[in-house]
């Protein structure tokens, strides 16, 4: 697998019958800066951090049939910042989700 961030779509007005819906995404592979197109399910927008696979793991994906796609974004990747809480212990934030796990940790901790 690979992490990368997307940095633009890719329009195509003439494919193959057979590919999935979804789009073709421009993705800055980190940390080597290379580019590569991938293809996305997901709904993946600009900006956003992705969790990538290629070869034959990307295309198996589908089942049913075999589509010629050589990346598939898998993943979203949330963002996790750490700040200072009013007790001083560091404190991870990220998504709704990611923030409810640790308020229910912490809760359970005191």
């Amino acid at each position: 697998m690979q992490r990368g961030i997307v940095t633009g779509s890719v329009w195509i007005t003439n494919k193959i019958d057979n590919l999935p819906k979804g789009a073709y995404l421009e993705v800055r592979l980190e940390p080597s800066g290379a580019s590569l197109i991938a293809f996305d399910v997901l709904g993946s927008a600009q900006g956003e951090e992705v969790l990538i696979v290629t070869g034959s793991t990307a295309a198996n994906h589908f089942s049913g049939l075999t589509p010629p796609i050589d990346a598939l974004i898998v993943g979203s990747i949330d963002p996790v910042t750490e700040s200072s809480s009013a007790s001083g212990s560091t404190v991870a934030t990220g998504t709704k989700e990611s923030r409810s796990r640790a308020s229910t940790s912490a809760s359970a901790k005191s």
